[in-house]
């Protein structure tokens, strides 16, 4: 382990870590390489995100001439989407890829974590960013919206915490978990007002790059995409399909019931609030970075839109609950076997296709997270995080 940890020398004068090396240069041998294959269709449909706003062309309706499948982000993802689009797309796809990674390894850098458990989370997490990175996926930058918004809560910087929601929220839903965090704010009041804020802020900011009655027609026309979305996947995991990577997919899959979203959701935000009545733990800070852990996991595992390659959030989730385990037992690292098997390992071709396909078709790389999802329930709702623990 302590090779895994080490800094390997760039020369005479440069030493990296070996997990930061590893994190940024999967990354980008992930991206060179769809680079290679031709044009990224996926890196299209985002860039396209800025061309049809500012063409007035609808977001939401396919262009097969194009680029294959739907864009389900939000009319917002135009603006963060627009220094890249500008490029030539052979340059753009790869800033793109590496801006990800990057803004999601300072998100995590943002935690102050102990330098061990900080370089033990990028060795958990590296292969799962470079799955994400072969399909040049929004979700490290969304993963790390919610990072970063824990972080300013973190810091008692409200008006950051709530712009990064508030982005994430505007763009792909997901980072709306960060609204956790403000029952551990100092500044309650302030939080609502920053959120208010931002939220008419970055509304109306694409209505720079176009009119206002195009912004407010995207608007509707996502909320109807994102319905549409939702019914679609339920369809697709009776057939096997590759959206609905949830914990309701296993359901539906196995099952081959078409169980609606919120026989699962209704108790799960149950439970996932319930603990939230522990005021007295919310001083300790161990209790608050397994309620960040549990929030990166739920957005995933309980979500029909979640694809493989959305997973990138969840491990994020599944490392801060390693790291922050205050003594690792057998059964927390076979846990962690387990979900570098099933999870990490199932999509890449270090996988016998016949245990891959078995994995993809009943969504089986879900279990693992939810395993964990339960663990870290347990931990908020009974453990007494007065005694001292690993992070504080």
């Amino acid at each position: 382990m302590k090779f895994l940890l080490a800094d390997i020398p760039l020369g005479k004068k440069w030493k990296l870590p070996f997990p930061v090396l590893l994190w940024f240069f999967l990354a980008l041998l992930a991206v060179l390489l769809e680079s290679l294959r031709g044009t990224v269709n996926n890196y299209v449909i985002y860039k396209h995100v800025f061309v049809h706003t500012v063409n007035q062309m609808n977001l939401y309706i396919e262009y097969p001439a194009v680029y294959n499948d739907h864009n389900h982000y939000g009319p917002l993802f135009s603006v963060l989407i627009a220094p890249f689009a500008m490029l030539p797309d052979n340059i753009g796809v790869v800033l793109w890829a590496l801006a990800n990674a990057a803004v999601l390894f300072f998100a995590l850098r943002s935690l102050s974590l102990e330098k061990e458990k900080f370089y033990t989370v990028l060795l958990i997490g590296a292969i799962e960013l470079m799955s994400a990175t072969h399909h040049v996926q929004y979700n490290p930058m969304v993963g790390a919206w919610i990072v970063l918004a824990y972080v300013m809560v973190e810091k008692q910087k409200d008006v950051w915490a709530t712009f990064f929601i508030a982005l994430g929220f505007l763009t792909k839903i997901y980072p709306i978990a960060g609204l956790t965090f403000f029952l551990f704010s100092q500044h309650k009041v302030k939080f609502i007002g920053y959120f208010i804020m931002w939220l008419v802020i970055l509304v109306c900011l694409p209505m720079l790059i176009t009119p206002p009655s195009f912004v407010i027609q995207s608007y509707q026309d996502w909320y109807h995409s994102l319905v549409w979305k939702d019914a679609k996947n339920a369809d697709q995991s009776l057939t096997f399909g590759m959206q609905d990577v949830s914990i309701i997919g296993v359901l539906r899959r196995t099952l081959q019931v078409k169980i609606s979203d919120l026989v699962v959701l209704a108790p799960v935000a149950l439970l996932y609030a319930l603990p939230l009545l522990r005021f007295s733990q919310y001083k300790y800070a161990a209790f608050r970075l397994r309620y960040l852990a549990l929030a990166l996991i739920a957005v995933v595992i309980f979500s029909s839109s979640a694809e493989s390659v959305t997973y990138v959030i969840a491990v994020t989730g599944v490392a801060l609950w390693y790291v922050s385990l205050e003594k690792k037992t057998a059964w927390t690292t076979a846990m962690l076997v387990i979900l570098f098997v099933v999870t990490i390992l199932s999509p890449t071709d270090l996988c016998p296709p016949p245990l891959k396909g078995y994995i993809r078709a009943y969504a089986l790389k879900a279990v693992p997270c939810f395993i964990i999802w339960v663990l870290l329930l347990r931990d908020v709702a009974f453990k007494d995080f007065s005694v001292k623990h690993g992070i504080s």
